[in-house]
């Protein structure tokens, strides 16, 4: 159990409680235990968890010529996905003794590149980013610093990248074949432009796709965050839904399942034999509305997790992790849409 006076414990205090040498304590605090026995290994660790010790940062920085912080570039903090991905990164990087310094682009090129040259002004170690579609000039910048990057969420079609990503393109095209199958006869999807981000690419393609292989059509809303309204998408379904024919509604950004959701609200009664919902992510709400909604839900926690175990094996240079995961989806089928048999 941690003592209450953590602060005022020092490494000559774990190498005392240990049986060791401070330096040692500091080989296995910075990682260098290639040559360290596991019973001594335990024995530090036990004292660490005993007292709940925790490396003093500037003074390891220093030592290690490194500044322990990880920079975190989010393209939307503000929502349930993002807020996951970054306590996934937090688990990691507390464990390994990181920090992390986090920024929300908002998906806009110059913020983006604006927050990364603020983030290796102070010398971060590395970088976890969620990029917009236009990230290749900071990649650049990124790389000339030196400094090791990974991509999660989405990433850029080269491969000599590091990232993690979730397989949006199966789990869709799954999901949309499960609807299908579920007795649905007419698709409409509402979603922002799907050209700037490979998430977008992926969802939308695996939508399409599938409905292609069942020879089935479908209406489609570009949105954008700054005009979307429920007004708008009723607006809009008004003029596809006619109540009789089973009509499917597909909404792959996460942003903007709120807001259809709310502009679907005419349209609750006819639920679900009528009109399905299908939307990805925001599992802190969809559970618990009336009508639940189904869901395509990313693995976020984990997939934080993988990019700071990723980019910490890079900082280390042991590459023993593999630089790119993909991880499964999974769909959590509700009342927003028939029953999956």
């Amino acid at each position: 159990m941690a003592t209450t006076e953590t602060q005022h414990v020092t490494i000559r205090d774990i190498a005392q409680m240990a049986g060791t040498s401070k330096t040692t304590v500091s080989f296995y605090i910075n990682g260098k235990t290639d040559k360290m026995s596991t019973a001594t290994q335990e024995r530090i660790k036990a004292a660490i968890e005993k007292t709940g010790y925790a490396p003093n940062p500037l003074a390891r920085s220093l030592n290690a010529k490194r500044s322990f912080l990880l920079g975190v570039v989010i393209g939307d903090i503000t929502n349930t996905f993002s807020n996951r991905i970054v306590k996934g990164i937090g688990s990691v990087a507390k464990t390994d003794g990181y920090r992390m310094l986090v920024s929300s682009s908002n998906y806009d090129r110059a913020d983006e590149r604006a927050y990364i040259e603020r983030l290796l002004s102070v010398g971060v170690d590395g970088f976890i980013v969620q990029p917009t579609g236009e990230f290749k000039a900071v990649t650049e910048a990124i790389e000339k610093a030196g400094k090791p990057l990974v991509f999660f969420d989405s990433k850029l079609y080269d491969f000599s990248s590091s990232w993690v990503k979730t397989d949006n393109y199966e789990a869709t095209y799954k999901a949309t074949e499960a609807v299908v199958n579920q007795g649905y006869e007419r698709f409409v999807i509402i979603s922002a432009e799907p050209k700037l981000l490979s998430t977008r690419i992926e969802r939308y393609s695996g939508f399409v796709d599938a409905l292609d292989a069942h020879d089935q059509a479908f209406e489609q809303l570009i949105i954008d965050p700054d005009t979307l309204s429920p007004d708008l998408v009723e607006g809009f379904l008004r003029e596809h839904v006619d109540g009789e024919v089973p009509t499917l509604v597909f909404a792959p950004n996460c942003w903007a399942l709120p807001d259809i959701y709310v502009g679907m609200r005419p349209f609750y009664p006819l639920m679900p034999e009528k009109v399905g919902l299908l939307g990805f992510d925001n599992v802190e709400w969809t559970s618990v509305a009336c009508p639940s909604v189904s869901c395509i839900e990313q693995p976020a926690f984990e997939e934080g997790h993988e990019a700071a175990r990723i980019l910490i094996d890079l900082i280390d240079g042991k590459e023993s992790v593999d630089r790119h995961k993909v991880l499964d989806c999974a769909v959590a089928w509700r009342g927003s849409t028939r029953e999956v048999h």
